[in-house]
């Protein structure tokens, strides 16, 4: 049984890893690092940035993608039911929202915050966790 589980547990560490796990981030500089050589640069005229509404940005779970977790999700939906299953998912999102932002306060990088919060449900709709 101990086998079975560790085997299942590496399986769903290297699907999980493989599914754009050391892509560059959005938040640092042009390569997704620092931003040292950004700053280095002569500075040329701001751009106004064309932001787009939030509601049409954000996608609500009905349209979330098949992604890895999809089928453990469809159980869980299955054996919990809709309601336990969304009482659940609700918990958790909560708690990592808090822990991402206890993170960027211990960092100091509380300005981050809303955008690893938004990174963080992309990745979950992504990997399937909002089917």
């Amino acid at each position: 049984m101990n086998r079975i589980l560790s085997l299942l547990l590496i399986a769903v560490a290297l699907a999980a890893s493989s599914v754009q796990g050391f892509a560059p981030s959005s938040l640092g500089g042009v390569s997704g690092g620092s931003n040292f050589v950004v700053s280095q640069r002569p500075r040329t005229a701001a751009q106004p940035v064309a932001r787009s509404n939030s509601r049409t940005s954000l996608q609500m779970g009905s349209q979330a993608k098949f992604g890895i977790f999809s089928p453990a999700v469809y159980g869980a939906k299955i054996a919990l039911g809709n309601d336990k299953l969304n009482k659940i998912r609700g918990k958790a999102i909560s708690l990592h929202s808090q822990y991402i932002g206890d993170f960027c306060t211990w960092a100091g990088a509380y300005h981050l915050r809303t955008r690893l919060i938004k990174k963080a449900k992309v990745n979950g709709d992504t990997l399937g966790f909002l089917v």
